[in-house]
């Protein structure tokens, strides 16, 4: 199993056992689904069957997004303005730690990152935010949107912005 780390905050964010799909040689894509969790569960991924979820939401439990749930995100809040001074120091801070450790892979970075900055600028009233579980504001920010059945979510993380561990 791979853990993926946000390079800047440390945060485990994300594993492998979420289905990852990488979109522009930028990003990481991964489709949520709404899972119904007991107190004192943990999460590895797998869906209950429905009989199980309504035993569930009778013993007082609650409706989470796996994802968000599993790696312990965070929500938070942006206006344009303030996500845009993030992404910034964000987008620096992950081409310092390539430089230093992936010096191949910084003309890619900065190629690609812009362009997609711009395609959530664009569609900035479409995002939730969620940062890693210690709510750095200087870390990693997650994005959560809709796809276009407007019922599945899916959450964006940088690729670049990630340390892989192996588990």
């Amino acid at each position: 199993m791979l853990l993926f780390k946000d390079v800047v905050s440390e945060d485990e964010m994300l594993t492998d056992a979420f289905p990852i799909k990488e979109v522009d040689d930028i990003v990481f894509e991964v489709d949520c689904a709404m899972v119904v969790v007991k107190e004192g569960d943990v999460d590895i991924g797998a869906n209950p069957s429905a009989e199980e979820a309504e035993e569930s939401l009778e013993e007082a439990a609650e409706k989470v997004n796996n994802v968000v749930h599993s790696g312990r995100l965070q929500s938070t809040v942006f206006d344009k303005k303030t996500y845009i001074s993030h992404i910034k120091g964000y987008m620096k801070a992950v081409k310092e730690h390539l430089q230093k450790n992936n010096p191949d892979r910084v003309a890619a970075f900065e190629s690609k990152a812009q362009p997609f900055v711009k395609k959530i600028i664009a569609n900035f009233k479409d995002y939730e935010f969620y940062t890693g579980e210690n709510m750095n504001p200087d870390g990693m920010v997650a994005l959560l949107n809709y796809r276009e059945d407007g019922v599945t979510p899916y959450l964006t993380f940088w690729k670049d912005g990630f340390t892989t561990v192996k588990l």
